[in-house]
C-alpha cells in the first residue's frame, strides 16, 4: 500500500508513487534560511515531511529527498554584515545548529541538501533561458523580473486571480511577504536577479546584466532541476510558502523548461499556533528545540507532539501537548515492553526492527498503518497503536515487527525517550543545570534570609517552567 497525500494543486487525494523508469521517488522540500535558530514552526514543517519520507521508505518506496539551504537574502546578509562576519561563516555557523537540532529531533538527513551559494551557475543559466525566451526582463539597474503576463497559469497553485493581484508584500498566509522588492514594471511582476545595492556589501556575483545576487525564488528552481529533473513527484512546505514562493517557482520552471508541469504533487502543511496565538518575538512564544530542553523536555517529547496533529490542520502547541506527548510515549514504552517481555523479545532485538520492510496486513498494527498511509493521518494511526496494545492483540513476532516499522515511519526512538525521563511513571524529570543552578542560589538566599532575592529567584524559576518545592534540609523541582 502506497501513502496518498491531499495534492494542494488539483485539491484531490493522490497516491505517491514514482512516475519515472528508475523506480525513485523524488521529492524536493525547501529548506531553512540559515541565519538564527530554526523555531517549532519551522520544525513542525520539517518533521511532517520527515514522517512522509519515512512513511514512503516503510513502504518498499526508494526515495531521493531534495532540501535546500538558503545562505543568501537579505537577512542573512544584513545579519551578518552587522557582526562584521563573512556571509559564509555566519551561515555555516546557524547551518550546524539546524543540523544538530535535526539529529536530536531524529530527521533523516536529505539526500542531497545544496546551498544556494553554491549553485550560482545554475540560477544564472535559468535567469539567460527566461530573458531569452521573453519571460523576464532587465531593469535599468541591472535587475531581472519575471515577467507574470507571460504565464497564464498564474494563482492555480494557490487559487489566486493573477488579474486581481496588486502586490506580493502578503504571502498566502496572510502574513507580511518580506522577500525583495525593487522596481519593476507591474507590482506583481517577481525579482530573478537583483542587481548589487550597497547594503550588499561584498556579497555579489558577476553576471551578463551586472554585478549582482540571485532572488529567492530561483534557487529552488534551478538546485530542484539539477538534482531532479525538469519535473519531479513531489515539492513540500508550509502554506505560507504556496504564494508568492511556489507560485513563483512554478512559473520560471515551467516557462523555463517548456513542461507542462514541474511538480507532479504539491504538499503544504498548515500553520503552528503556540497557547492559541501566533507565534512571534513580541508574544515571546516563539520557541527554539533549546528553548523546550532548557524547561526539561526532551527532543523526542517534542517530535511526538509536534507530528501528532494532522498536517492540514492548524496545531495548537501547548505546554499541556508537551506533558501529553510525555505520558503518551511512557504508556507506549510501558506496552512495548511487557509485549517483547511476554514473547521473549529482547530490547535490543527490537531496535532492529524499527526499519522498513514489515508486511502489516494481517497484523495488530494495520489498521494504525492504513491511517498512516491515508493521507499521513498521524493522530488516528496513534490511537490506532494504542487500540492494538489495549486490546491485547499484540501476540507475535510479525505483530512486533510491524510496530517497529510503524516507529520508522514516525521517528519514535521509544528508547531513547525513556532515558530523557519518559518513562518516570512519578512525572519528575531531572531539572537542567541552570535551573539546579537557580535553585541552589534561592535556597542560600532563604537561608541567609534574604527573602527579597529568594523570591525573585522563584519567579525567574517559575517563568522558566519549573517550581520550587521546599523541604526541611534543602528542595525539590518539578516542572510546572
Amino acid at each position: 500500500m502506497n501513502p496518498s497525500i491531499i495534492n494542494t494543486m488539483t485539491r484531490l487525494k493522490t497516491e505517491l508513487k514514482p512516475a519515472d523508469a528508475d523506480n525513485v521517488f523524488k521529492m524536493y522540500c525547501c529548506g531553512p534560511t540559515v541565519y538564527g535558530p530554526a523555531h517549532i514552526g519551522n520544525f513542525r514543517t520539517f518533521l511532517i515531511q520527515d514522517v512522509l519520507r519515512r512513511t514512503l521508505e516503510a513502504a518498499g518506496v526508494k526515495v531521493k529527498h531534495v532540501r535546500n539551504i538558503t545562505d543568501v537574502d537579505d537577512k542573512t546578509i544584513r545579519e551578518s554584515r552587522k557582526l562584521g562576519v563573512s556571509l559564509k561563516d555566519f551561515t555555516r555557523r546557524w547551518e550546524d545548529k539546524f543540523h544538530a537540532d535535526c539529529a536530536a529531533l531524529n530527521m533523516l538527513a536529505p539526500t542531497v541538501e545544496p546551498r544556494a551559494t553554491e549553485h550560482i551557475k545554475e540560477q544564472l543559466e535559468l535567469v539567460a533561458k527566461l530573458v531569452e525566451n521573453g519571460h523576464a526582463y532587465v531593469s535599468d539597474d541591472g535587475s531581472v523580473y519575471f515577467k507574470i503576463s507571460t504565464f497564464p497559469d498564474y494563482g492555480k497553485l494557490s487559487g489566486l486571480d493573477p488579474e486581481s493581484l496588486r502586490t506580493q508584500n502578503v504571502n498566502s498566509a496572510g502574513d507580511a511577504n518580506v522577500a525583495d522588492e525593487y522596481e519593476r514594471d507591474s507590482v506583481s511582476d517577481f525579482a530573478l536577479w537583483k542587481g548589487r545595492k550597497p547594503e550588499d556589501g561584498d556579497n555579489f556575483w558577476k553576471s551578463p546584466w551586472g554585478e549582482g545576487r540571485p532572488g529567492w525564488h530561483i534557487e529552488c528552481s534551478a538546485m530542484s532541476k539539477k538534482y531532479l529533473g525538469d519535473t519531479f513527484d513531489l515539492h513540500g512546505g508550509g502554506v505560507d510558502l504556496c504564494f508568492p514562493h511556489h507560485e513563483n517557482e512554478i512559473a520560471q520552471s515551467r516557462c523555463a523548461s517548456g513542461a507542462k508541469e514541474s511538480v507532479r504533487t504539491w504538499f503544504h502543511s498548515a500553520h503552528l499556533m503556540v497557547e492559541g496565538a501566533k507565534m512571534s518575538k513580541s508574544l515571546g512564544n516563539l520557541y527554539t528545540l533549546d528553548d523546550l530542553e532548557k524547561r526539561g523536555y526532551t527532543p523526542m517529547q517534542v517530535r511526538y507532539a509536534l507530528i501528532s496533529g494532522h498536517y492540514r490542520q492548524q496545531l495548537n502547541f501547548t505546554f499541556k501537548g508537551l506533558d501529553d506527548a510525555k505520558s503518551a510515549l511512557a504508556k507506549m514504552l510501558k506496552s512495548l515492553k511487557a509485549c517483547l517481555a511476554s514473547l521473549g523479545i529482547s530490547e535490543g532485538d527490537f531496535k532492529g526492527f524499527v526499519r522498513p520492510g514489515a508486511k502489516f496486513e494481517g497484523t495488530a498494527f494495520e489498521p494504525a498503518w492504513r491511517a498512516l498511509c491515508d493521507d499521513l493521518n498521524v493522530p488516528k494511526a496513534e490511537g490506532e497503536i494504542f487500540t492494538a496494545f489495549a486490546s491485547k492483540s499484540v501476540r507475535t513476532l510479525e505483530d512486533i515487527k510491524a510496530f517497529g516499522s510503524l516507529m520508522y515511519a514516525l521517528g519514535i526512538d521509544l528508547f531513547a525517550a525513556r532515558a530523557n525521563g519518559a518513562e518516570d511513571a512519578s512525572g519528575s524529570v531531572e531539572a537542567p543545570a541552570e535551573i539546579v543552578e537557580l535553585a541552589k542560589a534561592r535556597w542560600e538566599a532563604k537561608k541567609a534570609k534574604d527573602f527579597s532575592k529568594a523570591d525573585s529567584l522563584r519567579a525567574e524559576i517559575l517563568a522558566k517552567g519549573w517550581t520550587v518545592l521546599d523541604k526541611k534540609d534543602g528542595f525539590d523541582l518539578k516542572r510546572s
